[in-house]
């Protein structure tokens, strides 16, 4: 991580949430998703990353309601959510219960009738018929044209509006990597003038965090979905693990079992990961990275939400894994989690991946079963393993003595902490 962009340290052991704003109440407006604050800070919620919040294009548009991700104006609100009074309303309370509030901000491309394409048609790359044109096939928006230096400057401007309109605490920067790295860093060191923020890439290039505090675990995500269709083994996993501690020091990875992209158009964590889900993401939480939470995942919603037309969240009462994410984002603030060591621990079961992590004299130790099969035993040997252990879901306290037998049922998660 580029040492002149420090990453502020409210985000470092930050457990992420992610709005979908339209489909998470029957008004889909921020001040119906005003109500959920309180719950969301009692679950140990300290970001909320709010998908676009920007008017969506008429023109081309998919659906009834059209794609967030093809806005019109980078500088005013998507009328459908409220106003943007509403909107600081809305920030103004999350940061009253010490939560951040960070937007999705799509610099690649706009939809089709921008403001922009009427005022400023140079801004855009251009076809060999001379036509505003997109380059990955997504045909509802068109790329803009990050040669032209006006540009560049008028999206940092309007950056800028959000932080100082609104008071927003960061960027979510959608498909980052199709973004020159060298105007990020502009849009950076301008926007971190005004306020020090946090900064995520939807991007897996090293290179990236120069600028961004975080990047996605894509990779990790396909290589475990790969795992439960039996196309690889847990090697493959660990691999993809190793290569991220490779990373540059402070380079922070998000890791999740779902988003907005995820669900709508691959499936639900149960239908990529059938009952191994909780598990996985017991995995996002202990891991060194930083954990995303999708809009409905504590409840759980079991559907794929429809992404360009209305389609409620299926809100269960009471909410089913509204505790099991709480006391994982308990977990996650843990300093042996956000701040430890972290051991592998061998094993000859293919079905298991465990792993210990320590700080001083705090040690958390993880394990995972990420099968069917029953009374898989894994024998733990580790210096680390000595005192008394709390395990965090039964709240049972055990004595370990550095050498210990364990065995997990079909998809069982174990988790100790020293008490």
């Amino acid at each position: 991580m580029a040492t002149h962009f420090p990453t502020v340290s409210w985000a470092k052991t930050a457990v992420i949430y992610e709005v979908n704003i339209r489909q998470y109440t029957k008004e889909g407006t921020f001040n119906a998703f005003r109500e959920h604050l309180p719950r969301l800070k009692d679950m140990g919620v300290d970001i909320l990353w709010l998908m676009p919040i920007t008017p969506i294009s008429e023109e081309v548009r998919q659906g009834s309601l059209g794609s967030y991700y093809a806005c019109s104006s980078y500088v005013e609100g998507n009328k459908e959510f409220g106003n943007v009074d509403d909107l600081k309303l809305l920030i103004n309370e999350a940061h009253d219960l010490g939560m951040k509030i960070i937007i999705d901000w799509v610099a690649n491309h706009t939809g089709w009738d921008h403001q922009w394409t009427k005022e400023h048609a140079d801004w855009y790359l251009k076809n060999e018929e001379g036509n505003f044109f997109e380059k990955n096939g997504w045909h509802d928006v068109i790329d803009l044209n990050y040669d032209n230096n006006d540009m560049r400057l008028a999206m940092i401007d309007a950056m800028k509006f959000w932080i100082t309109e609104c008071n927003i605490d960061g960027f979510r920067c959608d498909m980052a990597h199709l973004v020159p790295l060298d105007f990020w860093k502009e849009a950076r060191t301008a926007c971190d003038t005004i306020k020090n923020l946090f900064w995520l890439a939807e991007c897996e290039v090293v290179e990236y965090h120069d600028v961004f505090d975080a990047t996605y675990a894509w990779w990790w995500m396909h290589e475990t979905e790969k795992y439960f269709k039996g196309n690889v083994d847990l090697n493959e996993v660990r691999n993809v693990l190793h290569a991220y501690s490779q990373y540059p020091q402070g380079a922070l990875k998000l890791f999740f079992t779902s988003n907005h992209d995820e669900n709508s158009w691959n499936g639900t964590e149960y239908e990529k990961y059938g009952n191994a889900a909780k598990s996985l993401a017991v995995f996002t939480f202990t891991w060194n990275g930083m954990p995303l939470i999708y809009s409905g995942q504590e409840s759980p919603s079991k559907k794929r939400l429809k992404f360009f037309d209305k389609d409620l969240i299926d809100w269960k009462d009471p909410l089913q894994l509204n505790e099991f994410y709480k006391t994982l984002a308990e977990l996650h603030h843990h300093k042996a989690i956000s701040d430890g060591e972290t051991f592998i621990l061998p094993t000859d079961n293919n079905n298991l991946f465990a792993f210990i992590r320590r700080k001083e004299d705090e040690v958390v130790m993880v394990l995972l079963n990420l099968s069917s099969s029953d009374k898989n035993k894994i024998t733990v040997e580790h210096e680390w393993l000595n005192g008394s252990f709390e395990n965090v879901f039964s709240q049972m306290v055990y004595q370990f003595r550095e050498k210990e037998e364990f065995e997990l049922q079909e998809f069982e998660y174990i988790v100790y902490r020293t008490v």
